[in-house]
C-alpha cells in the first residue's frame, strides 16, 4: 500500500467519523431537551433514570467519544488513538452481541417485567406528573390505552386516550409494532454490526500502515 493509499484510508476514516460525530451530537442535543422539556417522564419507577432522555444523552456521548478518537486518530495518524477507537469500538460490538444474547434468552422475563412496570405506573398516574406526561405521549403518538386495553384504567380513561371502544393496549401495539418492523430493524442492526467492523477494520489497517510507512521512512 502506498502513501497515496493511506491519504485515502486516512481520510475515508477521518469523514467517516465525523459524519457519526455529527450524528452523536443530534442524539444528545435531542435527548437534552427531552430532559430539560420532561415530554416523556417516567414510565418505569423501579429504574426512574430509565427515560428516553437519559439514553439518548447516554448514547449520543458515546457516539461523540468514539467519533472523535476515530476523527483524530485518523487525522493525525495517532497510533494511540486509532487503537482506542479499535478498541471501544470492539466493547461496544461484544456489549450489542452480549445484549442480544440475553434479551433474547430472557425474553419472556423482560416481556414480564414491562408489563408488570406499566401497570404498576398507571396507578401513578394521577398522582405523578412525569408518569401522566409519559402515558400521555405514548397513548397520542401510537394510538392505544392502557397496557391491555381501557380496562386497565380505573374510572374512564385520559383524554389522550383514543375515544374508540375497542382500541389496543399500548403493551400489545408496541409488541405488533415491534413483530412487523422486525424484519427492518434486523436489517439496520446488522448494518451497524458491519459498519461498526468496517470502522475496526480500517482503524488496524492504518495503524499498521503507520508502522510500516514510519519503518520506511526511518522514524
Amino acid at each position: 500500500m502506498g502513501m497515496s493509499s493511506l491519504k485515502l484510508l486516512k481520510y475515508v476514516l477521518f469523514f467517516f467519523n465525523l459524519i457519526f460525530w455529527l450524528c452523536g451530537c443530534c442524539i444528545l442535543g435531542f435527548g437534552i431537551y427531552l430532559l430539560i422539556h420532561n415530554n416523556f417522564g417516567v414510565l418505569f419507577h423501579k429504574l426512574p433514570s430509565l427515560t428516553l432522555g437519559n439514553v439518548l444523552v447516554i448514547v449520543g456521548s458515546i457516539i461523540m467519544v468514539v467519533a472523535f478518537l476515530g476523527c483524530m486518530g485518523s487525522i493525525k495518524e495517532n497510533k494511540c488513538l486509532l487503537m482506542s477507537f479499535f478498541v471501544l469500538l470492539l466493547i461496544i460490538l461484544l456489549s450489542e452481541v452480549t445484549l442480544a444474547i440475553l434479551l433474547f434468552v430472557y425474553e419472556q422475563k423482560l416481556n414480564d417485567y414491562v408489563a408488570e412496570g406499566l401497570t404498576d405506573s398507571i396507578q401513578q398516574y394521577y398522582s405523578d406528573n412525569s408518569t401522566k406526561a409519559a402515558w400521555d405521549s405514548i397513548q397520542s403518538f401510537l394510538q392505544c390505552c392502557g397496557v391491555n386495553g381501557t380496562s386497565d384504567w380505573m374510572g374512564s380513561p385520559p383524554t389522550s386516550c383514543p375515544s374508540d371502544s375497542q382500541v389496543k393496549g399500548c403493551y400489545v401495539k408496541a409488541k405488533l409494532w415491534f413483530h412487523s418492523n422486525f424484519l427492518y430493524i434486523g436489517i439496520i442492526t446488522i448494518c451497524v454490526c458491519v459498519i461498526q467492523v468496517l470502522g475496526m477494520s480500517f482503524a488496524l489497517t492504518l495503524n499498521c500502515q503507520i508502522d510500516k510507512t514510519s519503518q520506511v521512512l526511518g522514524l
